[in-house]
């Protein structure tokens, strides 16, 4: 899979957080989607780091997509702690 499929699953991984996840967020759509990709990228890499879980090659593999949620969530609840005050 590459940088792009990445993106695109980040992006979806961002917006399941973000339905899991409800709220304002400090920063808006923007940087929650942000957030996403990051989650993702994060959550790929930790899984295949730490779990001992390669990276698949297609899109549609459901570790894949459990490590990028994964990922996404706790960046999304990180950035609240960190600046959950900013839009009140």
């Amino acid at each position: 899979m590459g940088i792009i499929g990445w993106i695109v699953l980040g992006l979806l991984a961002g917006g399941i957080a973000k339905f899991l996840l409800p709220g304002r967020d400090p920063g808006g759509f923007i940087i929650t989607t942000l957030i996403g990709v990051a989650g993702a990228f994060v959550g790929g890499w930790l899984s295949a780091k730490f779990l001992h879980r390669p990276i698949a090659n297609h899109f549609f593999d459901l570790a894949t997509w459990g490590a990028a949620i994964t990922g996404s969530l706790v960046l999304l609840i990180a950035y609240r702690i960190l600046f959950g005050n900013s839009r009140d």
